[in-house]
């Protein structure tokens, strides 16, 4: 992926007055969980997804530039990372995100790279 990590890509299909809570979140290789939060915020969107069982019942924060195609009808987002990449990224803690530009960036660069530079 290049370009902005946290901006959503033209091609995803986002529309700005749907509200993605509750929608399921699919990775390449299979659901990871359901989004808890999201924000739209210009240069900041991101997912916070619950994975459940899936990761122990942690959350992980997404950028939405991973954010290939959402689809309303189904309420399904897709993103182009695998389980594992997704589980290997840094921690969440809630709302660090909002408040630490550190950790901020540490996310960011971590899916910056794109998926064919993650295991």
């Amino acid at each position: 992926m290049s370009g902005d990590v946290w901006g959503y890509r033209e091609t995803s299909g986002r529309l700005r007055d749907i509200d993605l809570t509750g929608f399921k979140v699919e990775a390449t290789d299979g659901h990871i969980g359901r989004v808890d939060k999201h924000s739209d915020v210009v240069g900041a969107s991101y997912l916070v997804v619950d994975t459940g069982h899936w990761i122990f019942g942690k959350e992980v924060l997404l950028p939405a530039g991973t954010v290939t195609r959402i689809d309303h009808e189904e309420q399904r987002i897709h993103v182009d990372r695998t389980k594992a990449q997704i589980k290997e990224a840094p921690e969440f803690v809630s709302d660090r995100h909002l408040t630490d530009a550190e950790y901020h960036r540490q996310v960011g660069a971590y899916y910056i790279g794109g998926p064919e530079h993650r295991a």
